[in-house]
């Protein structure tokens, strides 16, 4: 049995897919269960996946597309390893990224152990999106938010869980909505008590705008404001100090154009000029 598992959504990400899945098969830690599904892909992404077939990969194809949580929540149910880790197929890791987490879990016996995140696009490659400097150990509820800077970066896939605590207590993903990891994972941070931060090994989070995140549907847009809802309900109810409230946005158009954009949230205000982000000043709570 592996020691890690290791799921790979896959949607319609042919242009990305190799570098992902090359990312994880060299992986330093071979103790690995990669399991990736192709969410019913309409592009070559099965094709690719047919390529890895004979790589140690298992490959599963839907035959009806069922969503990101669907997909994941599948993951979490046939995954047979300790632990378990997340990697959305459009993203890559360092290649000591699961020797690092799995060696600093095991030898604190650590429910949960989180990494670093980069930011990739276009513009700025490989910017430094959360830096963790040194390794460190805690029970605490307060302290895991602060080490993993929930709400705002309320991500699953820079790190691993113990996956029979996920099984234990149920902990699946929301399906049908977007931002479903904003409600999924102070939970999970609740119930995997002990958390071990890793530095020096990172998640490339590579941001592009045709993303589920990138969209700006309305649909999606409730989506996010429902999910911060939801997380904020969950840790007033368990004494749980966070601040989930929505962003505000404040707009100025020409002929229905956005020509500048200000964003408040809970530290920090961002302004925007045409669309792209020109300062961001430090707020005071």
């Amino acid at each position: 049995m592996a020691e890690i598992s290791v799921i790979v959504p896959v949607y319609n990400v042919e242009k990305y897919l190799k570098k992902c899945l090359d990312s994880i098969l060299n992986q330093s830690f071979k103790s690995l269960e990669i399991i990736a599904i192709n969410d019913c892909s309409t592009d070559n992404s099965a094709k690719i996946l047919d390529e890895y077939k004979t790589k140690g990969i298992k490959i599963i194809n839907l035959e009806k597309n069922r969503g990101l949580s669907a997909v994941r929540n599948l993951g979490i149910t046939i995954a047979t390893g300790k632990y378990i880790g997340f990697v959305d197929s459009d993203d890559w890791i360092d290649k000591d990224f699961y020797e690092k987490l799995y060696a600093a879990a095991i030898k604190y016996d650590a429910d949960i152990a989180i990494a670093g995140i980069k930011h990739c696009h276009k513009f700025h490659m490989k910017t430094n999106y959360l830096k963790l400097k040194k390794e460190f150990v805690t029970n605490d509820i307060q302290k895991k938010f602060e080490i993993c800077n929930l709400p705002k970066k309320s991500y699953v896939w820079n790190k691993i869980y113990r996956l029979n605590i996920l099984k234990e207590h149920n902990l699946y993903f929301e399906e049908g909505v977007a931002y479903e990891d904003i409600p999924y994972t102070p939970v999970a941070l609740y119930y995997c008590e002990k958390l071990v931060s890793v530095p020096k090994t990172y998640y490339y989070y590579r941001l592009r705008k045709n993303s589920i995140v990138a969209t700006k549907s309305e649909k999606y847009k409730s989506d996010g404001i429902n999910a911060l809802k939801k997380a904020d309900i969950f840790c007033k109810a368990h004494n749980i100090n966070a601040n989930y409230t929505p962003p505000l946005i404040k707009k100025f158009k020409i002929l229905g154009i956005t020509l500048f954009k200000k964003i408040v949230e809970s530290n920090y205000e961002k302004y925007y000029l045409c669309n792209i982000i020109r300062w961001k000043k430090f707020v005071k709570n």
